[in-house]
């Protein structure tokens, strides 16, 4: 009979066992739990994902309860406490990379020649609350950040962090990759003069807020041929400099925009953008929307709300797993084909993760078996005879 692989199995060929073993090997992941390996512990961890569990026994009971598929998964049976100590001295690392590797699937599925790269920088806080007392403050929230640049043409996270959330997301911007010829934007809490400098020194541009105390001069002003953008008015769009102490570290040209969106509050954008038009930089900032979505998204419909253990080390393993998870479902919906929007997508994978069908198909019922005998014994109950 030929095999079939699971739901669960048919997202986790993704990975590369290979590339993620010379991870492991890398970071010596495996030194204290050879019995609970690095890729079973990624395994459960993402299966706790995608069924939901919220606790280490029911995440227990679960996976063991489905003992039949652990061969095919190159996996074992879970005891809580292994996890648990798993959870606690795992370097997060391994994880992180983990997510690389993935990350970088979904960018060789998407690549197009000659397409602009946008690139959207935001964070967004995962309260701990009373839960962690370890948890350091923000003066808002006690708990951690999760730094994400986002790509929203190819609608898939590219870098991904996880702070303290008293980690200034300026600090976190520096550690960026800078890409030749990309547009970045950002809010204003990401204002650095060297890295913008960096920005466009590479040849590239960026799109942000100025900060209220940021000393700017006007140069001159530029004509608005079309002020009218969708949901927002340009009324005025100026050459300025910096007047500040820092003016000596931003040697770069900049522009102001003054926008007023339709909800009647005004706005200041800064660029060193000299070639688009007022109406397409605006265009640009109003679209970092998306990665607010993607926020919500991942809060919404990954499990981050509760975690399998209350140290730093345990709640930045599940947060990666969180993400990797996403990032799998991504790549098999589009590798395969699937056609239902990703949430309904996710919902079905939760359903059947088990299940022995295609991928592509899981929204329909599996396929009767014309091989199979049929019974024939309640064929032509109704009908008459008449001899």
């Amino acid at each position: 009979m030929r095999f079939a692989p699971s739901i669960f199995g048919q997202l986790l060929e993704a990975m590369d066992r290979r590339q993620f073993q010379a991870i492991v090997d890398r970071h010596d992941g495996d030194a204290y739990d050879k019995s609970f390996r690095s890729w079973d512990h990624l395994v459960v961890l993402i299966y706790a994902q995608f069924c939901g569990s919220d606790s280490l026994r029911g995440l227990e009971a679960g996976w063991n309860a489905n003992s039949q598929h652990h061969y095919h998964l190159g996996s074992g049976p879970l005891m809580r406490s292994t996890l648990s100590d798993a959870n606690r001295r795992r370097p997060v690392a391994i994880f992180a990379e983990a997510f690389s590797l993935v990350a970088g699937l979904l960018d060789r599925q998407t690549r197009q020649e000659g397409k602009e790269m946008l690139r959207l920088i935001d964070s967004t806080p995962i309260p701990l609350g009373k839960l962690c007392e370890w948890a350091k403050s923000n003066g808002r929230i006690r708990g951690m950040k999760v730094h994400v640049v986002y790509d929203p043409k190819a609608d898939h996270p590219r870098v991904l962090d996880i702070t303290d959330a008293n980690v200034n997301d300026a600090q976190i911007g520096r550690r960026i990759t800078i890409e030749p010829a990309a547009t970045y934007v950002f809010d204003k809490g990401y204002c650095h003069y060297g890295w913008w400098t960096a920005i466009a020194e590479a040849g590239s541009v960026f799109v942000t807020r100025p900060k209220t105390n940021m000393g700017l001069a006007q140069l001159c002003n530029r004509p608005v041929a079309e002020p009218q953008g969708d949901g927002f008015l340009v009324l005025e769009d100026s050459e300025v400099n910096l007047v500040s102490k820092g003016a000596c570290k931003l040697p770069i040209r900049l522009r102001r925009l003054r926008i007023q969106r339709q909800e009647g509050d005004t706005i200041m954008l800064l660029s060193n953008d000299m070639e688009r038009s007022a109406v397409e930089i605006g265009q640009l900032y109003k679209g970092r929307w998306q990665i607010e979505l993607l926020f919500r998204w991942i809060k919404q419909h990954l499990k981050i709300g509760k975690f399998l253990g209350n140290n730093g080390n345990a709640i930045r393993l599940q947060l990666f797993a969180a993400m990797i998870a996403y990032a799998l479902l991504r790549i098999v919906a589009r590798a395969r084909g699937v056609t239902i929007p990703i949430l309904r997508f996710t919902e079905l994978v939760a359903q059947y993760l088990f299940g022995r069908r295609k991928i592509n198909a899981i929204d329909k019922p599996p396929p009767v078996n014309p091989s199979r005998p049929r019974d024939r014994s309640s064929l032509n109950q109704m009908a008459f005879i008449y001899e």
